[in-house]
Formats: structure tokens, sequence, C-alpha cells
């Protein structure tokens, strides 16, 4: 056992993860077990691998918090549109068919609350309620420009 331990042997033992011991890395390089644990004193392979194990961690980390962020970018995207196309059919459909448009509304304002993490966020909003309610103000606004509404008439109802 007269050969050299080669300055690669420390990725040799690193690469042999959980199983990872100075003798496999003696019988590897055909050197004594004391040699490798010299080496290995010498160049602190312990606390490397302590220190690769602890970066690797971090930039997994940071791949998931990406990863995490482009989710929620992508969904207050979607969010966005939907609240666009939702609004824009309110504002050209009668009360009583709109309805679909004002539940799309509740829907994304209380996704967009849980994606950005509002802890005060109510777990569910009345904008039906409250869409009603501004409706019925704009007819009775109406209604003072026209007149009271026939019986039967669209306006009269609500």
């Amino acid at each position: 056992m007269t050969q050299r331990i080669p300055v690669d042997a420390f990725d040799y033992y690193y690469s042999l993860g959980p199983t990872r011991s100075y003798q496999a890395v003696a019988e590897k390089y055909g050197v004594s077990k004391r040699a490798v644990t010299k080496r290995a004193s010498q160049e602190r392979w312990q606390q490397r691998i302590v220190d690769l194990e602890q970066r690797a961690r971090q930039r997994s980390d940071e791949r998931v918090i990406e990863t995490i962020e482009g989710m929620q970018s992508r969904h207050l995207k979607t969010l966005n549109a939907v609240f666009g196309r939702a609004i824009e059919a309110l504002r050209n459909m009668p009360l009583e068919s709109a309805m679909d448009a004002v539940r799309t509304i509740e829907m994304v304002i209380r996704q967009e609350r849980l994606i950005r993490g509002d802890p005060n966020a109510p777990s569910s909003i009345d904008i039906e309620k409250l869409i009603k309610s501004e409706y019925q103000r704009l007819l009775v606004d109406e209604d003072d420009e026209r007149g009271p509404a026939a019986p039967g008439s669209a306006r009269g109802h609500g």
C-alpha cells in the first residue's frame, strides 16, 4: 500500500452517499484506512459534507420558493383575467342573468385573498348582496327620474 491518495478522493467519498466510509475509499485507492482518515482530517471532509448538504438544501429551498411564487403569479394573472371577464359580463347583463358573473367575482376575490395570504380575509364575501343593493340603488335613482314603475314591469321587480 504505497500509492498516494488522489486529490479527487473526497469527490469519491462524497459520491458514496449515506453508505460512505473511509474504508471504502481506502479499498478504492489501495491505501490504508489510516491514510484516508489522515487526509480526511487535514481536508476537513466531514465539515465539507455538512457545508455541501446545507448549500444543497438552501438551493432546493430557493427553487421551491421560486416555484411557489411562479404558481401564485400565474394564478393571480388567471384570476385577473376571469375577474375582467366577469365585470364585463356584469355590465352587459340584466341583474337576473348576471348572477353567474357575480358568483365568479366572489370566487376571484376569495381566491386572490387566499393566494396573497390575507389572514383577516373573511371566509366568504357577500358580494352578491352588495351588487344587488347597488343595482337596486341605481334602479331607484332611475325610477326617481322617470317616475314610478308600472306594475309588472322589469323596473318594478328586483
